[in-house]
């Protein structure tokens, strides 16, 4: 080891942003016991809604209190191995995916909990957990066929552009939301975009027109999927523009992560489903793990072989104290890609 302490970031208390709920922690850096690895971390991924609202306590499946270690996925490299540990050497690259193990310079856990990969690079972290998320929520909770209309919101940020390519590999009609010309730049050049055969890509840049418009005027039989991030009108537009037994996937709902719920007066949203026999559907990645590991195999395989193309936001962030301005960064709706942080050389 090369040195006796390291840091990471740690949530001391709840409070309404990110920022005012954490600290950085300097820790003491031991040795690997029986069965675990020591990892340094090179690279962590960002979920902004996940750590804000755990960070607010309203994470309702885990039960966190104040001190808690944030940051979920990470990549990095074994730098130590415990007794008993097979199937790794120093230098391995590796990804992890557990709770608390993303904001911090190193991690030790059970060999058995480390995904071993290729290289450390920051891709693997659009992959595992976001893109397996993208992927079940698609095909479990979404049910997606082939030849729909998929409308996925959201569709340049680190979900969202993997969810756009897995519906077009699927063979269906993709409609992507973005806010600005620069994302839809983005989107439009991916790979699977560009091929002959691809049934069809439709941006929105909501700032420049009317997802309401474009819905009524182009597709008037209605959105048989969507894949919603966002909340608040895009959904209320989404829902209004459902087909008959069309499905409306709850992935998140950015909009309303940093300011808190909005209290809404209309009518309850039974009369809109019950006439086109459709639904809406909440959707968590703890609720169908089932599907993780296999959902993961297959996305690693579509980016080895290059079929699907993976987005990384080129702002750099740098160090245990560039992660806050990360999480903001990605909920003010600038980011293009998979938010990344980066912790070592």
């Amino acid at each position: 080891m090369t040195s006796a302490t390291y840091q990471k970031l740690v949530a001391t208390q709840y409070h309404d942003t990110f920022r005012g709920a954490v600290a950085i922690v300097t820790a003491p850096l031991t040795q690997p016991q029986a069965g675990e690895l020591l990892i340094r971390n090179r690279y962590a991924g960002v979920n902004a809604g996940f750590d804000t609202l755990s960070c607010q306590g309203k994470v309702p499946y885990i039960n966190l209190v104040p001190p808690f270690d944030v940051g979920v996925e990470a990549v990095g490299n074994v730098v130590a191995i415990g007794p008993g540990v097979t199937g790794f050497q120093v230098g391995d690259a590796v990804a992890t995916t557990g709770r608390g193990g993303g904001y911090r310079e190193y991690q030790r856990l059970p060999a058995q909990q480390v995904i071993p990969i290729p290289s450390a690079i920051p891709e693997i972290l659009t992959l595992m957990p976001t893109g397996v998320s993208a992927l079940v929520a698609l095909e479990q909770a979404g049910e997606m066929g082939q030849g729909e209309t998929v409308l996925i919101t959201a569709a340049a940020g680190g979900t969202g552009h993997l969810a756009v390519q897995l519906a077009l590999l699927a063979g269906n009609r993709v409609i992507a939301v973005c806010g600005s010309e620069a994302k839809a730049q983005r989107l439009q050049a991916l790979p699977c975009v560009q091929q002959p055969h691809s049934p069809g890509l439709r941006i929105v840049n909501y700032r420049r027109e009317s997802l309401e418009a474009v819905l009524a005027q182009e597709y008037p039989q209605g959105i048989d999927l969507m894949f919603d991030c966002v909340g608040q009108q895009v959904f209320d537009t989404g829902l209004k523009h459902l087909a008959v037994r069309g499905r409306l996937v709850v992935v998140g709902f950015i909009s309303e992560y940093a300011a808190g719920l909005e209290t809404v007066n209309q009518p309850r949203i039974y009369e809109q489903l019950f006439w086109k026999a459709a639904s809406v559907r909440g959707f968590l990645m703890p609720h169908y793990a089932e599907h993780s590991a296999a959902a993961r195999d297959r996305l690693l395989t579509l980016f080895h072989t290059g079929e699907l193309q993976v987005l990384v936001d080129p702002h750099p962030f740098v160090g245990i104290a560039a992660i806050t301005d990360a999480v903001e960064y990605l909920l003010s709706g600038q980011s293009c890609g998979k938010v990344v942080v980066q912790l070592a050389d």
